[in-house]
């Protein structure tokens, strides 16, 4: 049973390498594969409009907002990979969040040596998550939000424009996690914790915003009740999982902080 699980975890570590290379080396084919999709749902929820679209000016009013949605997350990966470069070395913050452990400091080549560096392992299901997290953010957008411009009544522009907000600045956060992560970046970790916290607030102030909403009607206000809802539980379960294991996981402290367990 013992050398089952050991050839058993070494596959998984295997396709998790795979998983991470593909990513690395993909980044281009997987933006392409993003504007073609998302850029042909957006075109039919703009083609069924809730509200008329009547000329040049409105129809860029409505168009404008998925060209961001669907912009964000490009933007992300673009400055990402110009900020951290492949097989840069990064310094370290000065100063310590993580303190939870006994660690010893080693250089940044030593880490690069030991098997235990790089986002593989478990980690890779983290960096995946951070990806898979935007087009499925951004059809839960495209499903419950439907086009609206200057014609929609008050409450559904304020609905809408609290939406788009919402969908294009965390995209564009969790994607740059996504990068930092991918590139071994030391910052990610508190990155991504900032991120989890930016969210749920986000989420509670357009809950808020939209509940000030003249007449707005009560199954609409229901439906983004819990749509919103089920945003904070996902991001509250995601920090209860993950956080652990970025304070504790050897792989993550090597990897971003540069230390081995003592």
């Amino acid at each position: 049973m013992q050398g089952w699980m050991k050839e058993f975890g070494e596959q998984l570590h295997r396709k998790s390498v795979w998983a991470i290379a593909s990513l690395e080396h993909g980044i281009g084919r997987l933006i392409i594969i993003w504007v073609m999709v998302a850029g042909a749902l957006s075109a039919l929820r703009i083609a069924f409009a809730a509200s008329p679209i009547d000329g040049p000016v409105v129809l860029l009013q409505t168009i404008l907002p998925y060209i961001l949605v669907i912009g964000a997350p490009v933007a992300a990966c673009l400055i990402g990979n110009a900020l951290f470069q492949r097989g840069a070395l990064f310094e370290q913050p000065q100063i310590r969040l993580a303190r939870y452990g006994k660690w010893n400091a080693v250089d940044c080549l030593t880490a690069r040596q030991h098997k235990l560096f790089g986002p593989t392992g478990i980690m890779a299901s983290l960096v995946i998550g951070m990806m898979i997290n935007v087009p499925v953010r951004s059809l839960e957008f495209l499903a419950a939000v439907p086009a609206m411009n200057g014609h929609a009544p008050l409450w559904g522009q304020m609905l809408f424009a609290a939406m788009t907000t919402d969908v294009v600045v965390m995209n564009f956060l969790y994607m740059i996690a996504f990068m930092m992560a991918l590139r071994n970046v030391p910052w990610f970790p508190r990155f991504l914790l900032m991120v989890w916290g930016v969210d749920i607030i986000s989420q509670v102030s357009i809950a808020h915003f939209v509940s000030n909403a003249p007449n707005l009607p009560v199954p609409v206000g229901d439906a983004m009740g819990d749509l919103l809802s089920g945003n904070v539980k996902k991001v509250t379960i995601s920090v209860a999982i993950w956080l652990p294991y970025l304070l504790l996981s050897q792989r993550v402290n090597l990897t971003y902080r540069g230390r081995l367990a003592a």
